[in-house]
């Protein structure tokens, strides 16, 4: 709940930002940074597109952070290596959706786009709450077969 609320006071704080600067067009221009898929992507992928994306870049970083944070051996480099896969996530994703991977970064500035008398990204919001959070169980499968393989082996 409290990513959901600073998401939102998040994208309402860039609301007043962008509105104050005038080079930037306003928020219609500028977007607050929503996903999309269709019309409201810049390279109009499909919804199917777009939950696959989401799913598949969501798991990826799941695994990431599953996988340094398992083990205390590599707990010292954890924060590099979630970062870095942080930012493979975005630099594959955001021209496609603009990337999700966590709902409550999505639901802000989708709401806050509705205020604003856009309300195509609220109604395409569902796809970025969702594929995110079947991306997250993907990984956990995926991680809990893993382990499960590897003791098995030793």
């Amino acid at each position: 709940m409290g990513q959901f609320a600073g998401a939102i006071i998040a994208a309402l704080a860039l609301m007043l930002v962008i509105e104050n600067c005038a080079d930037l067009g306003g928020v219609a221009a500028t977007g607050l940074g929503c996903n999309g898929f269709g019309e409201a992507s810049s390279s109009g992928i499909s919804m199917f597109g777009a939950v696959l994306v989401e799913v598949i870049l969501t798991c990826v970083f799941v695994l990431a952070v599953l996988g340094v944070t398992a083990d205390g051996k590599t707990g010292h480099f954890a924060g590099i290596v979630i970062g870095l896969t942080l930012t493979f996530v975005h630099i594959m994703g955001i021209p496609l959706t603009g990337t999700s991977v966590n709902p409550a970064r999505s639901f802000g500035p989708a709401l806050v786009m509705a205020f604003e008398g856009n309300t195509l990204e609220l109604d395409q919001v569902w796809v970025f709450i969702c594929a995110p959070l079947v991306g997250a169980a993907l990984a956990a499968v995926i991680f809990r077969a893993y382990k499960s393989f590897y003791s098995a082996q030793a």
